[in-house]
């Protein structure tokens, strides 16, 4: 059954603006405050973000209003406060609830669905719908190896740009010189992974861009080795992925690990932002060179040529 689109155009960031304003003042948001670090590695500019209040992740209250506590699955139902938009049929969009980045959202599965499943049409279509309302970057961690913290079906969308000055994010010059109508490879990204242009930017028309989306998924994933298996009447991703969408291109990179020494990376690593717990795993990254790091955790048996 097609998913039937039902936010509102033109509504999404008000909306986003209004539901934080609330959930701060409920004390059911909890922003991670960081500190910003830059490390300059293969021509890329990285962006590192220190966390300076992970503890209040932890220590959180486990419940929204009142300190009720929350199911194992916190997004069935997700709580009020953080729940932004219904976005389509099956869809809600949701605030993430330990953010770092302002109007971070999840879109979130109505009905719990595996993460490791693949994303359908309609997962696309909700995900551009929401990317069409404002510059944003859209990705998916397919699986725990691939950086996903819930089991929960959940793609995700952050602002762009990261920062007022420079490229929209730090991996954006590496990205220009992709193919362009084929899947193929961005001759500057060291890293295993498969990359396409869409004919039809999101914000222009997103309902048509996830129509071509749905079809380049599919082949990026054959490209770099992974393919859908059938069981318990879903498909599930043989490997570990991630996944980024920009206004006209898709990248995904297969995994081989989540975490280098420690580091965890997942799919916003790829644009070139990593977050980290401390100083210590900031030298790690140092020390080891970002680019190294991506290198080591990105890897599949098959490479597209």
């Amino acid at each position: 059954m097609r998913t039937e689109i039902l936010l509102e155009p033109g509504s999404l960031a008000e909306a986003v603006d209004e539901a934080t304003r609330c959930a701060l003042a409920a004390g059911v948001l909890v922003p991670i405050e960081t500190e910003q670090e830059r490390i300059a590695d293969a021509g890329v500019c990285f962006l590192l973000r220190v966390v300076a209040s992970l503890r209040r992740k932890a220590s959180g209250r486990p419940g929204g209003a009142g300190g009720q506590r929350r199911p194992a699955d916190p997004f069935l139902p997700p709580e009020p406060e953080l729940t932004v938009a219904e976005v389509s049929s099956r869809h809600l969009a949701v605030l993430n609830k330990f953010n770092v980045l302002e109007r971070h959202l999840l879109i979130v599965t109505r009905a719990f669905e595996p993460q490791e499943t693949l994303l359908s049409p309609g997962d696309l279509r909700a995900l551009f719908a929401c990317m069409a309302e404002y510059p944003s970057l859209g990705f998916y961690n397919g699986g725990t190896v691939a950086g996903a913290s819930q089991a929960h079906k959940h793609l995700q969308l952050v602002p762009l740009p990261f920062e007022p000055d420079g490229p929209a994010f730090p991996m954006q010059p590496l990205m220009d010189a992709g193919t362009r109508g084929s899947v193929g490879r961005s001759p500057d990204l060291p890293f295993a992974h498969a990359f396409a242009r869409l004919d039809q930017p999101v914000a222009a028309a997103p309902m048509e861009a996830a129509e071509q989306a749905g079809a380049l998924y599919l082949e990026l994933l054959t490209a770099v080795g992974i393919e859908g298996r059938g069981a318990d009447g879903a498909v599930r991703q043989s490997a570990p992925y991630n996944l980024l969408v920009a206004d006209d291109w898709m990248l995904v990179v297969p995994r081989a690990g989540e975490f280098f020494r420690g580091v965890s990376v997942n799919a916003l690593g790829f644009a070139g932002s990593l977050f980290v717990k401390d100083r210590r795993q900031l030298e790690v990254i140092r020390a080891a060179g970002p680019m190294h790091i991506l290198r080591t955790v990105a890897g599949s048996p098959r490479e597209p040529t």
